[in-house]
């Protein structure tokens, strides 16, 4: 067992703030690496040492990898924390932590490098047993490949790059005739923004939900699954809001998948916090892709399960084995997260500037991951997302009513930000009701643009 005392966290904002606050919780002090826009950040503030990693932008700073281990090495850190995003899932950096005798924080690299390349993903999936969407079995060599490919499973066909994500490189064909013309738009997006013009294809399912399972290894061959969380409501396959449970799917369609991804992840002697992620419809599963690092909507999930996710990352980087069995995890009510972000609600424009009055909302069941202030300003160069409401209910129900109550109570001020937006969702519906796909929010807001005109 390797006991961690002091943790770099080579991170920023709300995440960077939330992984000070499980180390300090557990008695281990944190070093915020930080570039020069995040100097009078939050968890700058708190943590233990700060150490400047370098100037605004992102190349410079919080993806130097240099940079990052030279301040780990200053600060004598035991440890690092990615967070998400940034060099989170990048193995080659996982690599260089471990080979300097520093403790990563995150899954083994091998495991990073295999999931991270979507195409090796998808072949380890299905040897694993995992449901696939049908497509390609690797690259596509060319537009003949192509051709046969999309004959086969049927248009409409979806070209996708085989590095990255967010939507990038990532097209719908609806027919032949466009299919040349639109795997070349992908590939070269894909250059452009991965360096990587490598594109797979997949049947374009219709109308499907967004349905991730939380697992957790401990890279002993040990694994359990946390439940599923429901990513359908997303506009430029962004994520906007979550919840858990799915409110479609069953207890025992969780105990049938959760088991699979469990056990497959067993069998890949996978270590730490990982999220698989599938397409969801007419009752039937199809993995798209996993992320071997901590989520965005982790607290939904710890709001369910009661389960500390960033301490028991740090326990199983120690060398411990999972707190929890599978049968010893139990699920409770329901839990909701919002994205607040710095953006004008209607046009999505980013709004940095300065916070002129904060209040975050309180109450039971209620939590805000956030590191805003009066007084503090956000900085043009990184992403917008400058809080997350959770909220949690013994029911769906209850967790909607806490929900409105809460966006009625946050106070921003100083720069627009998305809290209208939540509120129009909670008057709809089939966001009441839980009727809703991937498509449905970007159909939603395109009708309340028609409407305003």
């Amino acid at each position: 067992m390797a006991e961690i005392k002091k943790v770099l966290i080579a991170n920023r904002g709300e995440i960077a703030l939330r992984i000070h606050r499980a180390c300090h919780e557990m008695g281990i002090k944190t070093v915020a690496a930080h570039s020069t826009a995040d100097a009078d950040a939050m968890h700058v503030r708190l943590a233990d040492e700060a150490v400047c990693i370098g100037p605004p932008s992102a190349t410079e700073s919080y993806l130097n990898v240099a940079n990052i281990i030279s301040a780990a090495e200053i600060s004598r850190a035991d440890a690092i924390h990615p967070g998400y995003g940034f060099l989170s899932e990048n193995a080659r950096f996982a690599e260089i932590v471990e080979a300097h005798g520093i403790i990563w924080i995150g899954p083994k690299p091998e495991h990073i490098r295999t999931m991270g390349d979507k195409i090796e993903a998808k072949l380890t999936a299905a040897k694993l047993g995992l449901p696939l969407v049908p497509g390609s079995d690797g690259p596509i060599a060319d537009v003949a490949e192509a051709k046969k490919i999309a004959s086969e499973i049927g248009y409409p066909v979806l070209i996708k790059a085989a590095s990255g994500g967010g939507g990038r490189g990532m097209k719908v064909v609806p027919s032949e005739d466009q299919l040349e013309t639109l795997m070349g738009q992908a590939g070269s997006e894909a250059a452009a923004a991965f360096g990587d013009a490598t594109v797979y294809m997949e049947k374009y399912l219709g109308n499907p939900r967004h349905i991730e399972f939380q697992i957790f290894g401990d890279g002993k061959g040990n694994a359990i699954h946390l439940g599923e969380r429901d990513c359908s409501l997303q506009r430029r396959h962004q994520k906007v809001l979550e919840e858990a449970p799915s409110p479609i799917i069953s207890p025992e369609e969780r105990d049938r998948m959760g088991g699979i991804v469990a056990r497959a992840m067993a069998d890949m002697g996978y270590r730490g916090a990982g999220t698989i992620e599938f397409l969801w419809e007419d009752g039937e599963f199809y993995f798209i892709e996993m992320n071997t690092r901590l989520q965005v909507e982790h607290p939904i999930t710890e709001a369910i399960t009661g389960l500390d996710l960033v301490r028991e990352q740090i326990r199983i980087a120690e060398g411990h084995g999972l707190t929890l069995r599978q049968d010893d995890v139990i699920f409770r009510g329901h839990a909701i997260e919002c994205r607040i972000n710095a953006e004008d609600p209607r046009t999505f424009a980013p709004s940095p500037g300065t916070i002129k009055q904060y209040h975050a909302p309180g109450g039971m069941n209620v939590r805000v991951d956030s590191g805003l202030y009066a007084g503090y300003r956000i900085p043009p160069y990184y992403n917008s997302m400058i809080a997350k409401l959770i909220v949690y209910g013994t029911t769906r129900n209850g967790a909607l009513r806490r929900l409105r109550r809460a966006l009625e109570e946050f106070v921003v001020d100083g720069v627009k930000t998305t809290i209208p937006l939540h509120q129009a969702l909670l008057d709809e519906p089939d966001f009441q009701t839980g009727n809703y796909t991937i498509k449905w929010l970007e159909e939603w807001l395109a009708r309340e643009i028609e409407n305003d005109a």
